[in-house]
């Protein structure tokens, strides 16, 4: 299948299309990653800690 057409998704940064197998992939360039690593370096980007189970009753409201 030499004429199947590579997927494409959007770089995360700047949302230009990006190749599924491109070299930065998911980014469209290097200057895009930079940006991306900066935001992780200045906590911009969060991960959460999983929920407790005395977290989880707080929410839905079944404290007893």
């Amino acid at each position: 299948m030499s004429g199947a057409k590579t997927p494409l998704i959007k770089c995360p940064i700047c949302k230009k299309d990006v190749p599924f197998d491109g070299p930065n992939m998911p980014f469209c360039s290097d200057r895009c990653r930079i940006i991306d690593l900066g935001n992780w370096a200045s906590e911009k980007y969060v991960i959460s800690s999983p929920a407790t189970d005395g977290e989880l009753e707080k929410e839905s409201g079944e404290i007893e």
